[in-house]
């Protein structure tokens, strides 16, 4: 069985789920579907959590009672019976009843991730109720009933592989099983989410339990570009990733997965292929265990990096300088992207800069600071070992001309970055794209 995962720009619209219909149908073979919620739903139902918070329930009415409208419309454009179109909008009606419940009470986090919960549970069952009046053989398995997360708020896989294996054995013989993407609940029983990755990390961990024969991850672009196609011409999808690479790519500004939202896949073997719901047809990107030697794959590029400098003559040979330079990182929640040193002197990279002047102010303790703001890192990533004689270079002789404040390189097999100004990103990326690929 494979698993198929549709973000919301491709439940977006009625016309839309029906071609998801139509895709999650073509072969016949029983199949897993994770669905997020429409496109736009999340956001109205974390504006109405907003207005709760704020403690104004006529804001958060008003905000129900659009996105109901817009519900309701797309009720008559999905649905060609009555009898289905009845029963559509009695499960709407009690959903958005649901929602205007919370405005009569006291309001917390608890309360605002049961509300941002409902988008799922509301596309998953228009997109069930609609397969069911075309005659498919479908049913809705609440992502609740197996999707779980430990006291460390991370995914706990052997409840979900015990329970989803209970599931699917309690509801044999269907063609299509839908469940929610994104929604689970905590290790005390509270209705939570996954945070990162959302609908992705659903499907990854799904499939995992279940050993699926793939992991198909449908959105709006025909896989994972070699560059950025917003800012470089003629971009092509890569065929083939390594899970490496696709994470290296991810972190770096590759906005199509998160970084961390295949790792179960990976761990499990399955591979993950990225789709393109719009171009159904195109061969899209699949990332997985093996490894193309000898080749560069994509570039990526980060934005908003601050790198900061701390130069000390007390460095040179003091055991514990760089611990207590992280730790200043550590205690206020800051993760660092990049690092080089030298003896005298140590340079990091941050996409986070909520704290940088108490950072700054710490740091100070022990060397000169210098702060450089509007930075970006550029990513290439690839088969990167250090034996692979003049690859390294390939990166460099493209950026000759771009003015370096940092590169990185040996950390990882896959990757060398270079922080650089973001008013030199553009010429960058076209500079790499015509080095590594247009030749």
């Amino acid at each position: 069985m494979k698993v198929m995962k549709f973000g919301g720009t491709s439940v977006g619209s009625p016309e839309r789920m029906k071609g998801v219909a139509s895709l999650i149908t073509k072969s016949g073979e029983p199949t897993f579907v994770v669905l997020s919620a429409m496109s736009g739903t999340t956001n109205s139902l974390v504006e109405i959590s907003d207005y709760l918070y704020k403690k104004n329930p006529d804001g958060a009415n008003e905000v129900i009672n659009t996105l109901e409208k817009k519900y309701l419309q797309h009720i008559e454009e999905l649905y060609s019976t009555e009898e289905m179109r009845n029963k559509t909008r009695e499960f709407l009606a009690k959903e958005f009843q649901y929602l205007r419940s919370f405005t009569k009470d006291i309001f917390t986090s608890f309360e605002e991730k049961i509300i941002v919960a409902q988008g799922e549970v509301m596309s998953t069952n228009m997109v069930v109720n609609y397969l069911k009046e075309q005659g498919v053989k479908a049913i809705l398995l609440d992502a609740l009933d197996f999707m779980r997360t430990d006291k460390n708020a991370e995914p706990d896989a052997p409840f979900i592989k015990e329970n989803l294996a209970k599931v699917l054995q309690d509801n044999k013989g269907y063609q299509i099983y839908i469940t929610q993407g994104f929604v689970c609940r905590n290790a005390y029983g509270e209705i939570d989410n996954l945070q990162r990755g959302g609908s992705d990390y659903t499907a990854s961990l799904i499939g995992a339990a279940m050993l699926a024969d793939e992991i198909q991850i449908w959105t709006d672009i025909d896989g994972m570009h070699n560059n950025d196609p917003r800012v470089v011409e003629k971009t092509e999808a890569v065929h083939q990733l390594h899970f490496e690479e696709a994470a290296e790519l991810a972190y770096f500004g590759a906005k199509i997965l998160h970084p961390t939202c295949v790792q179960p896949a990976k761990y499990a073997g399955i591979p993950v292929r990225i789709k393109n719901t719009m171009d159904p047809d195109a061969d899209g990107t699949v990332i997985n265990n093996q490894l193309n030697r000898g080749k560069i794959k994509a570039v990526a590029a980060k934005d908003n990096i601050t790198a900061i400098k701390i130069k000390s003559s007390r460095m040179l040979l003091a055991t514990g300088f760089l611990r207590k330079v992280f730790e200043i990182f550590e205690n206020y929640s800051t993760p660092i992207d990049m690092i080089t040193t030298s003896e005298v002197g140590v340079s990091v990279s941050i996409d986070k800069d909520t704290h940088l002047p108490q950072i700054v102010d710490e740091l100070k303790k022990y060397g000169t600071v210098t702060v450089d703001q509007d930075m970006c890192i550029i990513c290439v990533v690839g088969d990167l070992e250090w034996n692979n004689l003049g690859f390294e270079s390939l990166a460099t002789d493209a950026m000759r001309d771009i003015p370096v404040r940092m590169i990185s390189y040996g950390g990882s097999n896959y990757n060398i970055s270079f922080l650089i100004r973001e008013a030199d990103k553009k010429r960058a990326l076209q500079n790499l794209s015509a080095e590594l690929f247009n030749k």
